[in-house]
């Protein structure tokens, strides 16, 4: 393993490619510096957490790392590919649960990613047809990593009754930007925009679940149940940089149209704060509640 082409390598693709250039300057220099600390590393996977502690010890971006693959590692994630593959199938096309609680409440859960809609477009279009019949309905993303912001986005259509922007990219490589919008159809029925909605999130919901969480509090969409989440709001790019290893990079930052920030560091604020584990059932009184069944 030759680490200091590692290191070498890990600095240059910071230098070019990371959102903030300030920052990324002053983990060129940081990472310069540690050399020899990263000369203690035996393995891959050691020098992954040497490398990912310094990475995101400058301002906390939990994106930012240097992830070791057991597999081979290859440009922009394709070396996970097969494993989103099998993520995907054990978690029912990313709606692991659908079903129907006292008094006319749904319960969904999105999970383990809101998964690339080309994948998870159908099931999660099977799942919203089906709640489209309770009174109100609690979307559970305690267990959510994260995932596409075009499914983010999809999701979104089945809880607004007209295209709405919910989030815009600015990228840093050539200065531009990609807005998303809620789309102005979408396939089976829709939940809408007026029954109540609430949405579970845990310390370990993050980056697109976040989004999604975000998108629709700031719109005043839905009601926030759980812990604050997470704190990854830039989306990033993968590098290789040794067979196992891949150096993850955020290219962008995310720009929330009503809030004119994101959840970066910061995370998604519960609107009602309470243990993950006891957010079921909390939303599941505040919708009856809602519905005058409480």
């Amino acid at each position: 393993m030759d680490i200091p082409s590692i290191i070498t390598r890990t600095r240059g693709l910071l230098v070019e490619h990371y959102v903030f250039p300030e920052v990324a300057a002053a983990l060129d220099a940081h990472l310069t510096a540690r050399g020899d600390h990263y000369a203690t590393a035996t393995t891959p996977e050691e020098l992954a957490v040497l490398v990912t502690e310094d990475l995101q010890s400058v301002n906390g971006d939990r994106h930012l790392r240097l992830k070791h693959h057991v597999d081979e590692a290859h440009e922009d994630d394709e070396a996970t590919r097969s494993h989103v593959a099998k993520e995907f199938a054990e978690n029912m096309g990313g709606v692991p649960l659908v079903r129907l609680l006292d008094g006319g409440v749904a319960h969904l859960e999105l999970a383990s990613l809101l998964f690339p809609l080309e994948m998870a477009a159908e099931s999660i279009t099977a799942a919203f047809t089906l709640v489209s019949h309770a009174d109100a309905l609690v979307i559970d993303l305690r267990r959510n990593r994260g995932g596409d912001p075009h499914t983010v986005a999809w999701v979104c259509g089945y809880l607004l009754d007209e295209p709405t922007h919910l989030n815009t990219f600015h990228t840093r490589e050539d200065e531009s930007y990609q807005q998303f919008w809620s789309p102005a159809h979408v396939p089976g029925k829709r939940f809408g925009g007026t029954r109540p909605v609430y949405v579970l999130t845990s310390g370990a919901t993050f980056s697109g679940a976040e989004e999604l969480s975000y998108d629709l509090q700031q719109l005043g969409r839905a009601t926030i149940v759980g812990e604050t989440t997470g704190g990854g709001a830039h989306p990033r790019r993968g590098f290789a940089v040794h067979p196992h290893l891949e150096v993850t990079i955020p290219t962008a930052r995310a720009v929330n149209p009503v809030s004119g920030t994101n959840w970066e560091l910061v995370g998604v604020i519960p609107d009602i704060a309470v243990p993950a584990d006891e957010a079921l059932d909390r939303a599941h009184r505040e919708a009856l509640t809602a519905l005058g069944r409480g």
